[in-house]
């Protein structure tokens, strides 16, 4: 029997606490915000007429008849982001990254959600009857739907760096580079973005920093859900 205990111990399964048991419930949610967010995302690019893939923004989608599932696919993906930054604060318990990590990340979240209460402008012809190329003039809720998404991004960035510190200080040297590169990643793809381009390779660039990012996200998550007892 004691075997039993210490190895359940050993593997954090019984032994975990009930703040713990929440903790991880918490950090869940930063391994069910990316799959959630692409699939939905993608699944909007695929199926509404006139919009291209190889060159809109999937913020558009957030436009037209059916624009309220893109913005309730923003507004979900970011509460989940903010749960999960409040769990990956619960987990980390102090030391380097213990407070700024968790704040950047829910600052992320938080720009996901206003990204998803403000609209981007319509352009390039999605949806139906929008110009072809960008409006002459921005809306506010167009201005401000770029700017909650520049701040959280830049949040994410951000906390992949403060990551990136705390794996170095634990010696651990490939979640160290993991943290740094998709730092960096998503930096460039965001100023592909940012720069105005609608090419392809800015594009795709951007969905593939987008799901990387995601992938570090739920990484994270999972590695300190398992040191949570």
């Amino acid at each position: 029997m004691s075997e039993t205990v210490l190895s359940r111990q050993k593997t954090g399964g019984d032994s975990c606490s009930p703040a713990g048991r929440v903790t991880r419930s918490l950090l869940g949610y930063g391994v069910i915000a990316g799959p959630f967010y692409v699939i939905v995302a993608l699944a909007q690019a695929l199926l509404r007429p006139g919009f291209n893939l190889a060159h809109d923004d999937v913020s558009l989608l957030s436009n037209g008849s059916f624009g309220w599932v893109q913005i309730a696919n923003f507004v979900l993906t970011g509460v989940m982001v903010i749960a999960c930054s409040v769990g990956l604060g619960r987990a980390l318990d102090g030391g380097r990254g213990a407070t700024w990590a968790p704040r950047l990340l829910a600052l992320y979240g938080a720009g996901l959600v206003f990204a998803g209460v403000f609209v981007a402008d319509p352009m390039n012809g999605f949806p139906a009857g929008a110009p072809a190329g960008r409006p002459d003039a921005m809306t506010v809720h167009g201005v401000l739907h770029i700017v909650a998404a520049g701040i959280g991004f830049m949040g994410l960035i951000a906390g992949c760096i403060v990551m990136a510190r705390r794996f170095a200080a634990e010696k651990r040297r490939r979640w160290t580079a993991f943290s740094i590169v998709t730092g960096i990643a998503f930096l460039v793809a965001f100023g592909g973005v940012a720069s105005g381009s609608s090419s392809p390779a800015v594009v795709f660039g951007f969905w593939a920093a987008l799901v990387l990012a995601w992938a570090w996200l739920a990484s994270v998550s999972v590695d300190r859900y398992r040191r949570t007892t």
